[in-house]
């Protein structure tokens, strides 16, 4: 078997594992449930008004930015978990055995992305019971995945990057604050239209809003494309600014990855368990 292929299976091994122990591990289960549950309530809450004058339900326009925004969580998600995995030691470990980095890597995007997919699907299902005015029909599910795989290739590598950068559990949580700022602008609960053009510009930048636009193309009828900025869907420029955020992450993670790695050490894991006791102390 050659290396690449020993790799693959090794990943894909260690994923399916992560993944079924998220399942299992109640406090981790209970994660997957709770941000659909409060997404849920915020859908059932907001299902029958109306936005304006457009005779558009505000409940259908969020409910895909939000799976868009769900999905743009995993940036989250991939940091955190390589941070959680270089303070006890599981990296280190990792790098000790032959193709354990590559490996280690298949398997963080595929538990990553199998447990995003399940968050998706719990609410989802429910979601759709609930809101109105969705367009949903065959020609949605195959735009629904090529957003969803173009996304997850532009923010899998940024959490790779975020979690070599930042690599305390301090730090971890400074980053959840711009992340929240961008979703509040980048017109997940209500249009971006009605924000200033200034913050329309920032949110363009980052891939929440792009994300969150391309799960509406999918999921609404063409004429909700009139509450969005130049009245269009603007799918090249969704693939445009995806794909320039999944080159510029795929060129930056492996090597800020291999830096990481090579400061690994026994005596780095141990005085950091040290650090955590005595905070805990």
């Amino acid at each position: 078997m050659n290396p690449a292929t020993a790799t693959l299976r090794a990943g894909w091994s260690r994923g399916l594992i992560e993944l079924r122990q998220s399942f299992t591990n109640g406090a981790e289960l209970f994660s997957h449930f709770l941000w659909p549950g409060l997404m849920l309530a915020v859908m059932f809450f907001i299902r029958d008004m109306s936005f304006g004058t457009s005779g558009l339900l505000l409940g259908a326009l969020a409910l895909p930015s939000i799976l868009g925004m769900n999905a743009a969580t995993v940036v989250i998600s991939m940091s955190q978990q390589l941070t959680a995995d270089r303070e006890d030691g599981t990296l280190l470990r990792a790098k000790a055995t032959p193709h354990g980095m590559p490996a280690y890597l298949v398997g963080k995007v595929i538990s990553v992305s199998g447990g995003l997919v399940a968050d998706l699907a719990i609410f989802l299902v429910p979601g759709l019971l609930i809101v109105e005015g969705l367009a949903i029909g065959l020609g949605s599910w195959p735009a629904l995945a090529w957003v969803l795989a173009l996304g997850l290739l532009a923010t899998l590598p940024l959490g790779a990057v975020l979690g070599s950068v930042f690599t305390g559990a301090r730090a971890q949580g400074l980053i959840q604050l711009p992340f929240l700022a961008v979703i509040s602008i980048s017109g997940i609960f209500y249009p971006i239209t009605v924000l200033p053009e200034w913050l329309q510009a920032i949110a363009q930048i980052f891939p929440i809003y792009w994300m969150g636009l391309g799960v509406r193309s999918a999921l609404l009828p063409d004429s909700a494309a009139a509450v969005e900025i130049g009245e269009s869907w603007r799918h090249l420029e969704t693939v445009g600014v995806l794909g320039v955020w999944a080159v510029l992450g795929l060129l930056l993670a492996p090597v800020l990855l291999r830096r990481m790695a090579r400061g690994e050490s026994g005596s780095g894991v141990a005085a950091r368990r040290e650090r955590a006791l005595q905070r805990i102390g």
